[in-house]
Order: structure tokens, then C-alpha cells, then sequence
């Protein structure tokens, strides 16, 4: 077999989470690309792919990609700032006023670019966007992430309610034409990497008519979900009182066929969430999108993850940038063990605390199955791989493999050790 651009070998020690809580590690080993879909790990190459390309990485981390499963573009600006509000108030003072800007395609522009920018040079991969209400500069997001070699989902918020009058949509019907609008453009630019994704802000800012018309519009063009679900008291609280028609907060999106069951849909947080929800969101097969740096600086509390995983729901990690504030999701593998294990000290001591594997597969392989076989080494998956060099933190004592793995998550080594990353079989970097 002759290389090519998407087949080719990465040698060193490779690292992934085939299933949760147990972490494959494979010194020195290969790992084979070809055509963008893995092959396997091996100790020796096979005859069969002998005619392969092999890039050296010798003693460096090989692990998948890093699936954010939940980050707001136009929120990017303001991240590591405004963080002493509660959700409710963080949209009212923060949020709103730096999303109307995006009005303005020029300043979309710049800030879009800067956002893709970091989304390439972190450990991200994988990632599904929100944008604004704004058509024309979501688009301009789509093109960027589009040109950065991520392979994304990217969402035209819908507003219709209860929101300032920049973000307020004229009408449901405006809304659901605007929506149309953008979907049928990203077909016409025929991109590889960039999916449209239906995108209601949240029930608080949608009204029953906007849920309606989303609805006939993911099921007629087939499209995936994104939205947010139970993540503060205050916000549940709210939903109670605006729609009261609906069983729980998730009923509500349910009720128009924005919940899963025949399209893949994504949930934000689930912090606050009623058995009876928990029971539909694995009824349905609705992704959660764990935010735990996000639920901590808007306090909204620590979602029972260990709870989601034992009922073999479906769960990944979202940096919620700019409620979380920052876009690396080594930190968020890192926040997500830590708040686990403030749970299980003072909320529920029969919740014992994520491992560092658990975690590392909830970013990986538990949020890749979002966009498919993604998200491991394993034959058959998309290709996305980092190369990490932790040599710039050197140590005075012989580290395991597994230790450095972990270190290198722990110490931030995403911000300046990412030496190659491949995103469905090509080198972004």
C-alpha cells in the first residue's frame, strides 16, 4: 500500500479509552491511518500497510482528539470575565449584549477568526457551535471553522422571547425562514467538515411556535439538536412557570420532536434534572453535555455524572466557553474528576468520583459517538490524533506512561505541548 495524504503511521506510545475506565496504553507501538479511518495499534506494521508513510514520533503521547461537545462562538470575547452572576443574570449583564454585536458582520469577522484560531492550535478536534440569531455572521463562523480543518456543527440560534430587542427575532416564522436560510447555504457551499445543527436557545427564549417550526425543520432536513437543559434552580424554576403544559423541562423540547429519539440530539449540563427526565434522556438517547468549569462559575452545581454513567446514558464534556472560561478540554477531563469528587464529599457519598480514564474517555470516545465511530484507536473510527511533547516539563523522577498521560492533562500541556493533531484523517497542525 502507497501513502497518501489521509494514510500514513504514527509511532510512539499510544493512548485511548475503548471503553470507560479502562485506558489502553501501547508503548512505542503503531497506529495506522488509512484513507482518514484507523486501522488499528500495532507492535509490528503489517505486511499489508508496509508501503505506509511513518512519522516518528518516538516516546511522545499519541491519544484521540478532544470532542467538545458544547462551546458559544460569540461568547469567546468575554471569556474569563464576568463570572460573580448566576446564569440568569450572567445572560441579562454579560451574555446578550456581546451576542447583539454580532449584527455586525465586520466584528463577527474578527471575533470568529480569533475563536477558530484558538479552536485549532488547542487539543479540540471535534466540536458542536453555538452562534447568534444572526444568519449571516453564523455563516461567516461556518466558513472559518470550515478553512481551520476541525470537523464541526455549527447552530443559528433561535430567540423569540424574553431577550433584548437586538436579539429578539421578528416573529416564529421569521425565525424558522432565517433558519431555512442558513441551512440551505451551508448546502450550497458544499462543505466537508461543517454541518448545520438545529439551535434553540433554550425554552426560556423560544416560544411554544418557534419549538413547533424547528421541530418540522430538523425533521425535514434531518438534522441534529443542540440546546440547554436543567443547568441552574432558578432556570428550572422558570421553565415550570413559562410551560407549564410540559411534563419537565426536557418534555418541553420533546414535545416537538427536539429531544432525540430519530435525530441525534445534545443537551447541555443536566444538573437539575427530575428522575422523570433522566428517564426520557435514556429513553431517547440524548447526548449530554457535561460543562462542569461552567456550572462552577455561574453556580449552578455539580451535575451527578457518576449517576448518568452507571444508567449507561450517554455523556461527553463541553467547555461551555464563555460560562466556562476557558476552550481547553484538558481542563475540562481535569474539572470534571474534581467536581465529581466534590459530589460524592457533599451531596452523595454512594457517587464515588470519576478516574482520570473515565474522564479522558468522556472527552474522547464519549462525546465522538456524537459525530459517529470517533473518539479511539480502534478499526474502523475517523482518525483524530494528538502528538503531545511533555518534555517541557521536565521531572526529577522517572514517570510511568500513564503517568505523564495524566500530568500532561493536569498541568495544561495542550497550551504548548501539541506538537501534531490530525482531525478525520488530515494534519491541521
Amino acid at each position: 500500500m502507497e501513502s497518501s495524504g489521509r494514510s500514513f503511521i504514527l509511532k510512539g506510545h499510544i493512548c485511548y479509552t475503548p471503553e470507560i475506565g479502562r485506558l489502553v496504553i501501547r508503548e512505542n507501538a503503531f497506529v495506522v491511518c488509512e484513507d482518514g479511518v484507523c486501522r488499528g495499534v500495532f507492535e509490528e506494521i503489517p505486511e499489508r500497510y508496509a508501503g505506509l508513510k511513518i512519522i516518528d514520533c518516538t516516546d511522545r503521547l499519541i491519544l484521540p482528539g478532544m470532542v467538545d461537545l458544547h462551546i458559544h462562538a460569540p461568547q469567546y470575547p468575554f471569556s474569563g470575565t464576568g463570572m460573580d452572576f448566576g446564569l440568569l443574570e450572567w445572560l441579562d449583564k454579560i451574555t446578550f449584549p456581546e451576542e447583539i454585536r454580532y449584527a455586525n458582520a465586520e466584528y463577527a469577522t474578527k471575533a470568529y477568526r480569533i475563536f477558530a484560531q484558538a479552536l485549532k492550535r488547542g487539543a479540540t478536534t471535534r466540536a458542536v457551535i453555538f452562534g447568534t440569531i444572526h444568519t449571516d455572521s453564523t455563516l461567516i463562523l461556518e466558513e472559518l471553522m470550515e478553512k481551520s480543518g476541525l470537523v464541526t456543527y455549527v447552530g443559528k440560534v433561535g430567540m423569540d422571547r424574553d431577550v433584548p430587542p437586538g436579539l429578539l427575532e421578528k416573529s416564529a416564522d421569521f425565525s424558522a425562514e432565517e433558519t431555512r436560510r442558513f441551512i440551505e447555504e451551508t448546502a450550497k457551499r458544499g462543505y466537508r467538515r461543517t454541518k448545520p445543527i438545529i439551535t434553540p436557545r433554550f425554552i426560556p427564549c423560544c416560544s411554544e411556535n418557534m419549538m413547533r417550526l424547528l421541530g418540522q425543520i430538523r425533521k425535514e432536513y434531518d438534522l441534529p439538536v443542540q440546546s440547554h437543559l436543567s443547568e441552574s434552580p432558578e432556570e428550572v424554576e422558570l421553565v415550570r412557570e413559562i410551560a407549564p403544559e410540559a411534563a419537565f423541562y426536557g418534555d418541553g423540547y420533546d414535545r416537538f420532536g427536539l429531544f432525540g429519539r430519530d435525530s441525534h440530539t445534545v443537551m447541555a449540563h443536566c444538573v437539575w434534572s427530575t428522575p422523570e427526565e433522566v428517564k426520557r434522556i435514556k429513553e431517547n438517547g440524548v447526548w449530554i453535555a457535561h460543562c462542569p468549569a461552567s456550572n462552577i462559575n455561574l453556580a449552578s452545581g455539580i451535575a451527578p455524572i457518576r449517576r448518568y454513567i452507571e444508567k449507561k446514558m450517554r455523556v461527553g464534556l463541553g467547555t461551555d466557553v464563555a460560562g466556562g472560561h476557558s476552550d481547553s478540554m484538558f481542563r475540562a477531563v481535569t474539572d470534571a474528576i474534581q467536581v465529581s469528587k466534590l459530589y460524592w464529599r457533599h451531596v452523595d457519598q454512594e457517587a464515588k468520583a470519576l478516574t482520570f480514564p473515565e474522564s479522558l474517555y468522556l472527552a474522547t470516545k464519549g462525546g465522538g459517538e456524537f459525530f459517529g465511530k470517533v473518539g479511539s484507536f480502534e478499526d474502523g473510527f475517523e482518525f483524530d490524533a494528538l502528538v503531545l511533547d511533555d518534555s517541557g516539563i521536565p521531572c526529577a523522577r522517572e514517570l510511568s506512561v500513564q503517568d505523564r498521560l495524566e500530568r500532561a492533562f493536569y498541568l495544561g500541556m495542550d497550551r504548548m505541548g501539541i506538537m501534531m493533531k490530525f482531525a478525520d484523517g488530515e494534519q491541521i497542525i
